[in-house]
């Protein structure tokens, strides 16, 4: 009885210095203001993207172009940062990533030609992937059992996105519109200089160290973990979930405002039902925890994709306004829990030592997902209207679904 207090390393484990968890909090605000602009950044172009078609003149398919570019860019940002990290280090890429975010929201905000407008958007996606990819695979996902940190920032995530389409909104029907991209290059400034005060430049390693979790795999290069992610069938099954979920996600934001004004007669504000949906992410990550530890994740993933389908079939068939705007948010709610559950499972069927690794490239790929699928919408809706919108999503999720079914029920991780 008394040999297990007597352990010297299971106390270290239990508790921490109150130092070191004070500086594990600020390191985890800051990393949640990146992710709260994160979201900002995706939950702004459904309100806006009407009226950059007005202002430049452009169709569904043109004014896709913005999604093309960001999708290249999370791409090149992805692929950069697996040789930025391990040259310059965790601290020095992050703050990278940023400043391309405020070199590119420079851009929008003056309100410049149409094809410097849209090259934003790539460096803007170069800057969210770098930062993103580093952001999830800091450490505290694989090294954190109790993963309260990850359920935090996917919630800041769905903050940002809740709150950018209230400005938004407002901005889109004035005459200086492009002045909204202020609002965000403010942000943006201040998530710049809260990275280089919190890490200071320093290497991932270093930083997981001030708040006491050591780097415990060291022995294997870092090629090795590349080949093991990328043979490992769970981890593309995994990804490719959460490309068409991601997708799905800030392709209803961004086009459900579209569709609501062209198919259903709405007005200038409803960029308000673009909050109502952001909202109800937020809300499904809360309210909904005590049903997936109730009923188990895995169902409750199939519970929520199939009313989440029907929903998508009413705001297709049902011709209501406010009837659309509901069913609209109460998809939010029920596509909120998505993301931590499938963040959690990867936790339990990945094997520890690529645990890391694998979850940025899987948060990477959802952030490609955001780019490629709302672009697929809009080019839909160039040759076919705004209405190919609902059959597409519920397309989507159908697949969402189907892929649900193939990821493996237990734990396949050898610890």
């Amino acid at each position: 009885m008394n040999k297990q207090n007597d352990d010297p390393c299971a106390q270290p484990l239990q508790v921490k210095p109150r130092t070191q968890k004070m500086r594990e909090k600020i390191q985890l605000a800051t990393l949640c203001w990146f992710v709260y602009l994160e979201g900002w950044n995706d939950g702004s172009n459904g309100p806006l993207l009407p009226r950059i078609q007005e202002v430049y003149g452009v169709g569904y398919t043109i004014v896709s172009l913005i999604f093309v570019f960001a999708c290249v860019g999370f791409i090149m940002g992805a692929v950069s940062n697996v040789i930025l990290a391990e040259k310059l280090g965790f601290g020095k890429v992050m703050v990278l990533g940023s400043l391309c975010q405020v070199v590119a929201y420079s851009i929008q905000s003056s309100g410049p030609p149409f094809p410097a407008f849209i090259f934003a958007y790539f460096i803007n996606g170069i800057g969210l992937a770098v930062q993103a990819s580093n952001a999830n695979s800091v450490g505290y996902v694989a090294s954190i059992k109790e993963n309260a940190e990850l359920k935090m920032g996917v919630l800041m995530a769905g903050a940002g996105a809740f709150s950018s389409p209230l400005v938004a909104t407002q901005f889109s029907q004035q005459p200086q519109w492009n002045l909204y991209y202020l609002t965000s290059l403010g942000i943006s400034v201040s998530n710049t200089i809260a990275l280089i005060i919190v890490f200071r430049l320093k290497r991932q390693g270093e930083c997981l160290a001030e708040i006491g979790i050591v780097n415990e795999d060291n022995s294997t290069s870092e090629h090795s973990h590349l080949r093991q992610i990328f043979a490992n069938k769970d981890v593309h099954l995994l990804a490719a979930f959460t490309l068409l979920y991601v997708g799905a996600e800030v392709t209803i934001g961004g086009w459900i405002v579209t569709y609501i004004i062209d198919v259903r007669g709405g007005g200038p504000s409803s960029g308000y039902i673009s909050t109502g949906f952001f909202g109800g992410l937020v809300v499904g990550r809360l309210a909904m925890l005590w049903v997936n530890e109730k009923i188990g994740e895995r169902l409750a993933m199939f519970i929520y994709a199939v009313l989440a389908i029907g929903l998508e079939l009413i705001v297709w068939f049902v011709p209501s306004l406010i009837g659309d705007a509901v069913a609209v948010c109460v998809i939010g709610v029920l596509l909120g829990p998505m993301y931590p559950i499938v963040m959690n499972h990867a936790g339990r069927v990945l094997p520890r030592w690529i645990l890391t690794g694998a979850i940025g490239w899987i948060a990477g790929v959802g952030q490609a997902g955001s780019a490629l699928v709302p672009f697929v919408a809009g080019a839909l809706a160039q040759s076919s209207g705004i209405k190919s919108l609902q059959p597409l999503l519920v397309g989507i999720m159908g697949l969402m679904t189907a892929l649900w079914a193939l990821v493996p029920h237990g734990s396949r991780r050898p610890d």
